[in-house]
């Protein structure tokens, strides 16, 4: 009889057993915590989450299955992933398969049945830390301890050039560091054509597609280990209209001179409140981040425009000088809030200034 026993064993030495599902096998991440209510399937085809054990704080995960055309991505990109209560009868008309089953095509371990409000407690008190999932109780801590995720950009980056929307309205190159697909969706819908090109893209080579403004994505690990995109980035400032979504966002502050910090426990959900420091404005945001830009890093450079109203860490920055701004939320959002959906709006009067003043 097959035994469904899984241990998951944090980095502290603290050890939850829980039961099997997805797909067999051991790993080592990153845990961390996600909490929204919603949006699970969106959470697990998000770039951002490469390497990364991801525990749903929602207790019910599951119930309205697994729906293609509500990926985010190719495929999902956790290591790994923890429910406190899995649902193997979902109810939903667009259903096509239940989570289990998605989980174990795509060769991911998951983990049901263990508390999953204490783990968060823990993560929350003690910081985000590694983690590992093991089918025998004895763990390597010092394997753990030893994890670290590299070449993130590199990994998830697609490898190919892609087109959508009409040639005749104004190019968008979309620089894809893990890109979600709603930035191209959003982009499209606002008649814009857009031009997604991979990480290792160079300057020149973006400048080559003619384009009218240039979207920065998202993306995961830490933002300061792309250092050459850092100084492609450098180049493109000032010379076009230029937006950037949380590790964009990240990577155009290192590029301006800023520095970024990891976070404790970073934000991971669709609730975050940020504040518009321009009209004092609430919105709720969504977002998925383990860096943070030091706002002091960028005195001078830029202006400050949102703030998290949680913790007071930096939400937006506006570069007025250069036509270009970045926020660290997501204004995409989906399935998520969408109050800040009309900074595509400003993005593309951004466009269509600078080619008015050309």
């Amino acid at each position: 009889m097959k035994n469904d026993k899984v241990y998951l064993t944090l980095q502290n030495g603290k050890q939850f057993v829980g039961t099997r599902f997805g797909s067999d096998g051991d790993i080592i991440g990153e845990l961390v915590f996600t909490t929204g209510m919603t949006g699970y399937i969106e959470t697990l085809t998000d770039p951002s989450y490469y390497g990364q054990i991801v525990t749903q704080t929602f207790p019910l995960i599951g119930n309205y299955g697994m729906i293609k055309s509500d990926c985010e991505s190719r495929k999902p990109w956790v290591s790994a992933y923890i429910v406190r209560e899995k649902c193997d009868t979902p109810s939903n008309f667009r259903c096509e398969e239940t989570l289990d089953a998605y989980l174990k095509e795509n060769n991911i371990v998951g983990i049901y049945g263990i508390d999953t409000r204490e783990l968060t407690k823990i993560v929350r008190e003690a910081g985000v830390m590694n983690a590992a999932i093991t089918s025998k109780p004895k763990v390597d801590l010092q394997a753990v301890a030893n994890y670290t995720i590299k070449d993130a950009v590199k990994t998830v980056t697609s490898n190919e050039v892609v087109y959508s929307g009409n040639p005749k309205n104004y190019r968008v190159v979309l620089w894809d560091f893990g890109a979600k697909d709603n930035i191209s969706r959003e982009l499209v819908k606002r008649g814009c054509y857009c031009i997604k090109v991979p990480s290792y893209y160079t300057a020149e080579q973006i400048l080559s597609l003619d384009p009218d403004g240039l979207m920065l994505a998202n993306g995961p690990g830490d933002p300061a280990e792309n250092v050459v995109i850092i100084e492609n980035i450098k180049k493109l400032a000032g010379k076009l209209p230029i937006f950037g979504i949380c590790l964009g966002h990240q990577l155009f502050a290192l590029a301006m001179g800023g520095k970024t910090k990891k976070m404790k426990y970073g934000h991971r959900g669709a609730n975050q409140p940020v504040k518009s420091l321009n009209s004092g404005r609430i919105y709720i945001s969504s977002q998925n981040h383990g860096y943070e830009v030091i706002s002091s890093s960028l005195e001078g450079v830029g202006e400050l425009s949102f703030i998290n109203v949680n913790d007071n860490t930096c939400e937006g920055v506006d570069y007025p000088d250069i036509n270009a701004f970045t926020v660290q939320f997501h204004p995409e959002a989906c399935c998520g809030p969408q109050d800040a959906d009309k900074l595509f709006d400003k993005f593309l009067n951004n466009i269509k200034e600078k080619k008015f003043n050309a």
